[in-house]
């Protein structure tokens, strides 16, 4: 179905963006779906789809609150490195991020309700959110420098905002996967419930925030949220300018094939 604003105000009305992104409402809550399942990768693509629905559900009176989940295994496993189509997204690394600086402009909370893999670009994603609600199988990880490359979607800035300067920086140099249980404690995680209630618990903290007057609500949070579209700009730039050097070393090529591979990459810094 084609790109473009589709009418809401219908409980029983669908909208798609693109051939990834659905649009539920229920109620004053809007239910965003990612449908490219098993891992969702992103692409320029998919997250000018996702920006378009949040731009029209900032526009429809009715909703006040979103809900961000997705189909599959993963909530986003980040990009697939293999693909050409996922290729061509790292190698124009600022659309990519222009696209992401239209998410963080969304004016309306958003509830993330994630299960298995937030990775990479997913983790940016989820962070993005408002809230995130797990399931027990959900796992974080900044996997970058695994792959030889720098952290990206604005995560040096959004991460340590949400977890602090420490963990963040500990997750950013490792690469190591945070389980929901790790997240829950770190503050990473709001909430973590079984599988089968995950999109049910998303929807009930939306549907809490959506009971709520919806000027106040979009008042409040664009006093909590500060500069952060503008914040997440500036810090794209600076990490787009790292990754274009990087991605032309031999330790970026190595750090891709072995994440494939699943084994440690044989780095030699040049």
């Amino acid at each position: 179905m084609g790109r473009g604003p589709q009418p809401f105000g219908d409980e029983t009305m669908n909208g798609a963006y693109g051939d990834h992104i659905k649009v539920q409402v229920h109620g004053h809550v809007a239910i965003i779906t990612i449908d490219k399942p098993p891992h969702n990768h992103v692409s320029v693509e998919l997250m000018r789809d996702l920006a378009d629905a949040l731009e029209a559900i900032d526009k429809a009176v009715d909703l006040r609150c979103s809900v961000l989940q997705s189909q599959g295994k993963n909530f986003c496993a980040g990009a697939d490195l293999v693909s050409r189509e996922s290729a061509g997204g790292l190698g124009s690394v600022n659309p990519l991020y222009d696209q992401a600086v239209r998410l963080f402009s969304a004016k309306k909370p958003i509830v993330a309700a994630v299960q298995g893999g937030a990775i990479g670009a997913g983790l940016g994603l989820a962070v993005m959110a408002d809230f995130r609600i797990a399931s027990p199988d959900a796992r974080f990880a900044a996997n970058f420098v695994k792959l030889g490359f720098h952290p990206g979607f604005g995560l040096t800035h959004t991460l340590p905002r949400l977890i602090g300067p420490t963990k963040a920086e500990l997750m950013c140099l490792t690469g190591r996967r945070v389980k929901a249980e790790d997240g829950l404690v770190w503050g990473l995680v709001d909430e973590v419930v079984p599988l089968d209630d995950l999109r049910k618990a998303a929807l009930s903290l939306a549907e809490e925030i959506a009971e709520n007057a919806p000027l106040a609500i979009v008042a409040t949070r664009k006093t909590m949220r500060g500069d952060l579209a503008a914040a997440v700009r500036a810090q794209t730039d600076k990490e787009a300018a790292e990754q274009g050097w990087l991605r032309d070393t031999e330790d970026y090529k190595e750090g891709v094939l072995s994440v494939s591979e699943r084994r440690v990459g044989n780095f030699q810094g040049r």
